[in-house]
């Protein structure tokens, strides 16, 4: 997998129901490598800590040739750059069917581990200027990995993500996406994924709350 982009967030203040909002979600690629630390991004303007960065989500990893081409046909006119959909790091190719939560990789000087898909927030309509966003992403196939840093290092454009070791006894990426998201997911799903190893105990708490706690 090769790094097509690295990106840093610009600080935007919008508004959101009548309200100022500050956001990260506007990322721009640069020329300079980017250091991936073990709480984040280093010079990445991370506006929500409390919803992003830290060390469960150090640093977020979107695929350009499938993924790009899916949205962009579905907003044609919007002005395409790397870092649209809020990603540090734009690979060119990216399979969350095929990586697994817990899966290492080194990428650039950096080694990276899996720990969950992207759960959107309302700012993700915002950047695309579209309310209903958030719902499509959920639906797509596409949710990125979000990744903890063991080793920390610089990454950039045409390095390559290559798997160190292969998570076998966990679940895809896209698969505990697809678990978050439907309402007709069978509650031993559910267990299932929160006794993963690697799984964060935010999403693990979440996932608690959302099903288990209700059922």
């Amino acid at each position: 997998m090769v790094v097509c982009s690295v990106n840093l967030a610009v600080p935007q203040t919008v508004f959101y129901n009548q309200r100022p909002v500050e956001t990260g979600i506007f990322k721009k690629a640069v020329s300079e490598p980017i250091f991936l630390g073990k709480d984040g991004v280093q010079n990445d303007n991370v506006m929500d800590t409390v919803r992003h960065g830290g060390a469960e989500k150090a640093c977020y990893l979107y695929g350009y040739k499938k993924q790009y081409s899916f949205w962009k046909k579905q907003y044609p006119n919007l002005a395409w750059e790397y870092g649209m959909l809020g990603e540090n790091i734009t690979l060119q190719e990216l399979d969350e069917a095929a990586i697994n939560i817990g899966d290492v990789f080194q990428i650039g000087e950096a080694i990276i581990q899996v720990s969950q898909p992207r759960q959107p927030c309302y700012k993700l309509g915002i950047r695309f200027n579209d309310p209903l966003m958030v719902a499509k992403f959920q639906q797509s196939p596409y949710p990125g990995i979000y990744v903890r840093v063991l080793q920390e290092g610089l990454v950039q454009p045409n390095d390559i993500m290559q798997l160190i070791t292969k998570c076998t006894d966990s679940l895809s990426v896209l698969e505990v996406f697809r678990a978050i998201y439907d309402p007709q997911t069978a509650v031993s799903k559910i267990h299932q994924i929160i006794n993963l190893q690697h799984i964060p105990s935010k999403l693990k708490l979440y996932l608690q709350q959302k099903y288990i706690t209700q059922s």
